[in-house]
């Protein structure tokens, strides 16, 4: 069973940088798609920033310019690069994979880490 482990997220002010990793395990598995959700308080999850497997990428508007999603094919994990926050970035960000494995194709999230911009 393919499992997803992200690691960052916290407290910053606005302005600041943060970066958020996650490492996708398990075995015999391919990601095609992998990258990034938010969910704020009473709002519905969005995609943030999302990679194919031949590096397109698919960024959120009110993050594009600021924020940068990379994967490391090899090393099956995926990071989102956070500059210039703002307090509407606050929410808790989930990973986000689809792939096949034997026992076919399969979409997971990750466990979600909170991000905070506030001063």
């Amino acid at each position: 069973q393919v499992q997803l482990v992200e690691s960052g997220g916290g407290l910053v002010q606005p302005g600041g940088s943060l970066r958020l990793t996650c490492a996708a395990s398990g075995s015999s598995f391919t990601i095609n798609t992998m990258g990034w959700y938010r969910q704020a308080p009473g709002e519905e999850r969005e995609s943030v920033a999302v990679m194919g497997s031949i590096g397109n990428t698919n960024y959120l508007d009110s993050v594009r310019g600021r924020f940068t999603v990379s994967r490391d094919n090899a090393k099956n994990t995926v990071s989102l690069q956070m500059n210039s926050l703002k307090p509407e970035d606050t929410a808790v960000y989930y990973c986000y994979a689809y792939g096949y494995s034997d026992g076919g194709p399969f979409h997971r999230w990750g466990q979600g880490t909170q991000v905070t911009v506030s001063s």
